[in-house]
């Protein structure tokens, strides 16, 4: 294949690309990964707030029982 069969198959499959984005439905689909990404984030930054918690916890939890012992 020559530079300019490339260039002109490269070119094609760009036109097409643009074409694609251009989709109302590819826009749904992309803010729905997004907004499913933010959710996932939020979904962690509670996980680890719940995980911090629940170490300080264990941490008071064992110096009372030294405390105690």
């Amino acid at each position: 294949m020559t530079k300019w069969g490339a260039f002109a198959i490269g070119a094609v499959a760009g036109i097409a690309a643009i074409q694609l984005v251009k989709t109302p439905g590819f826009k749904k689909a992309c803010a729905s990964v997004v907004g499913k990404g933010m959710q996932l984030k939020d979904d962690a930054a509670a996980f680890a707030e719940s995980v911090k918690e629940d170490a300080q916890d264990i941490v008071a939890e064992a110096k009372y029982n030294k405390q105690n012992a």
